[in-house]
């Protein structure tokens, strides 16, 4: 059975409760993502045909009403029929006492009705009945299934008014028809805002008429083929820049339209006055003069020339930016405008006279007081036209602009609580939680990134309002956001695997009632919502799957597996004699205890079929393995656990000190051994700024308090500085000599050097193992 197959089987098992597929039915279950208020189960179920008519209430709801029927057409041969009028087997019924965006929903076997005050209530509604369709709904060509969906009230409405996802496509591109596949998939979810960050260092996406040269220029990046984001360099005067593309504003038009249709609310974001390479590489004199370097389009971080921002200093700036803007809400029917605000490095504004005499005319104390007023200013034009501004955090470094809302991002998003104390509305969308470009399970299976997990569970967990909240802050909380930031992001399926399944998770927070999550119901769900997106051809990640592992040394110089899937229904199965596990190898249930060379393979199995990759765990014994390690946190404790790191350093199997400070540490062997080599094993990701140290010292010591040098490595910046991702063992031989003792000794290497992608920025250090012989 595939993978596509059990979940088919647990749609019909757990989701819908149809018996043998004959006619019969026997409800068990309605499992939906997001969670509904409530849910109450009845007998029977209401089965699709040819002969089903859908009745609307008025022609408004005429678009929804038949983007629904038309679900039909391709997959069961048949289209439902739309009327007007309050005739039909479902019927969309106008209930004015009712909350927005709420709804009731009613199956029974012979008519469903619909309740809402509004149409975004009956749109809701209808997602959620797709969901309780057979999956097969959702496939391009006519397929043999049960059209029904089972008896059952539903009563719903959402726990907050905002339900975001934020796509980046300026790192990356999306072409405009992935763009509309995506809104079709974030609707299913009841997600309402859509939150296209149009500009970055990286790229302009949109046609802005008054100033081609912004996607003529802007829109187009160098390729650096082989290379990862952090890794590439800048452009050089003159270079073919292929990669890229804009929407045009009918483009444009197209995705706000369909958005609409599925009650989606397109909010673009112009990010200023950083972030603006792209803008500048297309039109420089907005640049502070004191800019003498080549301005392009960034492919990846860009270095120093991340530096080259706005000028503040130059009313001109501003007239450019206010045309851009009149275009942009003239083309956006959304309320809300986001001007970002982020990471705005002020290196050029202490230099430029402009700005210094802007500083010196407005009276304000510095060049971070000089944003507060250059986003004063813009954020003052957005509010002249009826729009409502929308900032990231960094927004509450100054003063803030008047009535301005703030994306709280910063680790746990607590910047946004400085705007609530000062009465702004905020957006919870916390880079530790709900971005979506961290890896979302286990390291060792995920396409690399930058670093951090931020897992399904991680995500489904979070909870915005935190108890030691003042009172007066829930009520500015207008909701929460993921964010799609898309660095490492190269083909649309990209995109859609790190989006999907986390977005239901965010989907269950901004929905569902805060106290009512239940984990193993959600998962239930979500297999249901999964199974939509994959009859649509919609990549989504399976590392929900996948075994995290953690071997640790014991007291008894031994070394413990823990194996771990997130998901508690599967099994995992594992084997330590190098065959693969089968669904009937030893089953998981507690901590291996390891006391030799071993290969442990697992992979987690439902229904006796393998769901996810295979771990596989060579352990390697050494005189170091499982030995107590004197002056360094236990969190060292994986230099010693016979377990290598992979080329991904937060994997959770390197060690890294505090940034900037040398490492140093003692291996208590326990007993006199003859020493021949000690070796440490380190990483090089240049992009991330990791690199191996500038010296390594071995000590050896019979009795701990006398050492005597036994080998030191040292290297040069040529050595240090090396392009690429790769590990490194570094070996000191030691001839033979007795200790019992060997201390460790790293040198940092000292800041990136000028011609390094992060010029200037303290390098890191991160080791894994330690192997003595």
């Amino acid at each position: 059975m595939k993978i596509q197959q059990w979940i088919t089987a647990c749609w019909a098992t757990l989701t819908l409760g149809l018996a043998a597929c004959n006619g019969t039915t026997s409800p068990q279950e309605t499992t939906l993502v997001p969670r509904p208020v409530s849910v109450e189960k009845s007998d029977g179920a209401f089965r699709f045909n040819r002969n089903t008519i859908l009745a609307i209430a008025d022609e408004t709801q005429r678009p929804m009403a038949e983007n629904f029927a038309a679900l039909f057409t391709r997959s069961a041969g048949f289209t439902p029929t739309v009327q007007t009028g309050q005739e039909g087997d479902i019927v969309l019924i106008p209930d004015s006492t009712m909350k927005a965006e709420a709804y009731e929903l009613k199956v029974t076997l012979r008519q469903i009705t619909i309740k809402a005050a509004d149409n975004r209530g009956y749109f809701y509604a209808l997602q959620s009945l797709r969901l309780m369709l057979p999956p097969a709904v959702e496939e391009q060509a006519e397929t043999d299934a049960v059209w029904a969906v089972p008896a059952v009230t539903l009563k719903d409405e959402p726990r907050f008014g905002y339900r975001g996802y934020m796509l980046d496509v300026a790192r990356y591109f999306l072409p405009k028809e992935d763009v509309i596949r995506m809104i079709d998939c974030i609707a299913m979810l009841k997600i309402n805002r859509l939150h296209l960050h149009l500009s970055d260092d990286n790229g302009w996406r949109l046609e802005i008429k008054k100033y081609p040269r912004l996607t003529e220029v802007g829109a187009w990046r160098v390729d650096r083929p082989g290379k990862t984001f952090p890794e590439r360099r800048n452009p050089k005067p003159g270079e073919p820049t292929p990669i890229g593309g804009f929407y045009t504003q009918e483009d444009m038009k197209e995705i706000i339209r369909y958005a609409a249709e599925r009650q989606i609310e397109v909010i673009p974001e112009i990010d200023i006055p950083a972030h603006s390479n792209a803008a500048l590489a297309a039109y420089p004199e907005y640049a502070c003069p004191v800019v003498k370097d080549f301005i392009g389009v960034l492919p990846g971080l860009g270095g120093n020339n991340s530096e080259i921002i706005f000028c503040a200093g130059n009313d001109k700036t501003y007239t450019f930016l206010q045309d851009i803007l009149d275009e942009v809400m003239s083309l956006f029917p959304s309320r809300y405008v986001n001007l970002g605000g982020d990471e705005a490095r002020k290196t050029n504004w202490k230099k430029c006279p402009l700005c210094q005499a802007r500083i010196h005319r407005e009276h304000l104390a510095d060049e971070e007081a000089l944003q507060g007023y250059f986003m004063g200013r813009m954020a003052d034009y957005v509010r002249s036209k009826g729009k409502q501004v929308i900032g990231w955090d960094e927004l509450t470094n100054s003063k803030l602009p008047d009535e301005s809302i703030i994306l709280g991002w910063q680790g746990y998003g607590q910047a946004a609580l400085k705007a609530a104390a000062q009465g702004h509305r905020f957006i919870m969308a916390p880079a530790r939680v709900l971005y979506l470009i961290r890896y979302q399970g286990p390291q060792w299976f995920e396409p690399f990134t930058y670093f951090g997990n931020n897992t399904l569970k991680n995500v489904y967990d979070y909870e915005p309002v935190q108890p030691d909240w003042k009172p007066e802050y829930e009520p500015l909380l207008m909701g929460v956001q993921g964010c799609m930031w898309t660095e490492f992001c190269n083909k649309p399926e990209d995109v859609f695997y790190l989006t999907f399944p986390r977005l239901a998770a965010l989907a269950e927070t901004a929905w569902s009632p805060k106290g009512q999550k239940d984990w193993p119901s959600f998962l239930k769900g979500l297999d249901n919502y999964i199974a939509h997106l994959s009859a649509q051809g919609i990549t989504s990640a399976r590392s929900m799957f996948n075994i995290q592992h953690t071997v640790t040394p014991t007291a008894d110089g031994k070394l413990e597996a823990k194996l771990e899937c997130e998901r508690p229904d599967m099994e995992i199965r594992y084997t330590t004699d190098g065959s693969t596990p089968t669904a009937q190898s030893p089953l998981y249930e507690k901590k291996l205890v390891i006391d030799k060379d071993i290969t442990i393979k697992a992979v987690t199995f439902a229904h006796n079929e393998q769901q996810g990759k295979l771990l596989v765990l060579p352990i390697t014994w050494n005189e170091a393995t499982a030995r107590p390690l004197n002056g360094i946190p236990q969190a060292a404790n994986v230099l010693v656990n016979g377990l290598r790191g992979s080329l991904k350093q937060t994997d959770f199997e390197w060690y890294t000190g505090d940034l900037g400070k040398d490492i140093s540490f003692t291996v208590d062997l326990q007993e006199e051994k003859d020493i021949r080599e000690c070796t440490i094993g380190c990483i090089t990701n240049y992009g991330m700024g990791v690199h191996k140290p500038r010296t390594v010292k071995v000590e050896l010591s019979i009795d701990n308090q006398t050492f005597t040098e036994a080998g030191i490595l040292a290297f040069t910046d040529a050595d240090i500085f090396k392009e690429g991702n790769f590990i490194e063992d570094l070996a000191i031989k030691t001839d033979g000599r007795k200790a019992r003792y060997v201390k460790f000794t790293l040198e940092t290497p000292g800041n990136c050097p000028p011609d390094h992608v992060r010029p200037g920025q303290p390098s890191k250090i991160y080791i894994d193992e330690v192997i003595i012989k």
